[in-house]
């Protein structure tokens, strides 16, 4: 599924409210420097020509729509950008951030700015920066095992766990929720278990050791563009939960 606009929805999310989404990838194809498996956009988009929305064009369009849904009475609960890919790595990222918080303080006061992120560019100082700025930060750690990590997600690129977990303890809980998706199946030749004891525990070390604000559980809910992947089942999910609870961090499941 792709979102063929800038300003998607509003969307009744199950983890947001009314959502008004904010697309800074292309159209028409995913693009993202991770290619998960289980990626409800498919996989990449191939096409290298292109492009993403200008600044200009991401300011001017959500002008519209919040102003169309202010004159009708009509709340937002959250601004979130999501979308066809990774948003941090659009290159205004940070000025954009900027745009949105300005026209929500004008047009949505009450609105939340989210941002749905798989985390890879915190490393970078001036996404960072603009990160800490919002109000909910809902970035992905699909596993604390590396091996795993990489069959899951497929990064692209130079990836490191380790540098992306000692950025996001400098959030200091904050406004920082960890999410992380959680399913078995099996993909080219692999077994995946991201459920297992030896993952979970794993995985408990570091959100001990982020400590965010509060962890999003979750699993499958839409078609997936690898096949043979299997939901986590809901006693397993509130297991987990409860793991996490024991550690003294708010947790939600959607399951």
């Amino acid at each position: 599924m792709l979102f063929d606009k800038v300003i998607f929805g509003p969307i009744k999310s199950r983890r947001l409210g009314n959502s008004l989404g904010v697309n800074l990838l292309p159209e028409n194809g995913k693009i993202c420097n991770f290619d998960c498996i289980y990626c409800e956009c498919g996989f990449n988009f191939k096409d290298t020509s292109t492009r993403m929305p200008s600044r200009e064009y991401v300011k001017e369009q959500l002008e519209y729509r919040l102003t169309e849904f202010a004159d009708k009475g009509e709340p937002i609960d959250t601004i979130t950008f999501a979308g066809n890919g990774e948003p941090t790595i659009h290159p205004d990222f940070p000025t954009i951030i900027d745009d949105v918080m300005a026209l929500r303080d004008r047009l949505a006061p009450n609105a939340k700015i989210s941002v749905l992120s798989n985390a890879t560019q915190v490393i970078k100082p001036e996404v960072f920066e603009a990160l800490k700025k919002i109000d909910n930060n809902i970035l992905k750690i699909d596993s604390a095992i590396e091996d795993t990590l990489n069959i899951i997600n497929q990064p692209i690129g130079r990836y490191s766990l380790d540098s992306i977990v000692e950025k996001l303890k400098k959030f200091e809980g904050g406004n920082l929720t960890v999410q992380t998706l959680f399913f078995s199946g099996k993909y080219e030749g692999n077994t995946i278990d991201n459920t297992s004891d030896q993952e979970v525990e794993a995985w408990l070390k570091v959100i001990e050791e982020i400590r965010p604000k509060s962890v999003m559980l979750y699993t499958l809910d839409r078609p997936t563009p690898a096949k043979n992947l299997e939901k986590a089942s809901v006693e397993r999910l509130r297991q987990i939960a409860q793991m996490v609870e024991d550690l003294g961090i708010t947790t939600q499941i959607n399951g």
